[in-house]
């Protein structure tokens, strides 16, 4: 998905520990959020950077197209990992606000 960390320690991990790579992956999967998107039901406020290095888009939408409970996305075109930065706790208390209403 991308050689930033910390997916460049995987890749410097199984570079050095060949025999171990299918663990390595097997071990993640069982990590992966979309696995316990699918099981959630609590209402949930999503954020994604679509120009994050660290946790790539693609990983946050499969999270959230997963997602069995009751959901909102905010998206951020032009952001990093930073995401929304000073401008998302706003959103995220409007939409707390929204949600206890």
């Amino acid at each position: 998905m991308t050689d930033a960390h910390p997916y460049q320690e995987l890749a410097d991990f199984c570079a050095t520990n060949r025999d171990r790579i299918e663990q390595v992956f097997r071990t993640l999967a069982y990590f992966d959020g979309v696995n316990f998107a699918a099981r959630a039901t609590a209402p949930a406020l999503y954020s994604v950077a679509l120009m994050d290095d660290v946790c790539p888009p693609s990983a946050v939408f499969a999270a959230y197209n997963h997602y069995a409970g009751p959901k909102e996305l905010q998206v951020w075109p032009y952001n990093r990992h930073g995401g929304g930065a000073r401008f998302q706790p706003p959103i995220q208390l409007r939409w707390l606000r929204d949600l206890m209403a």
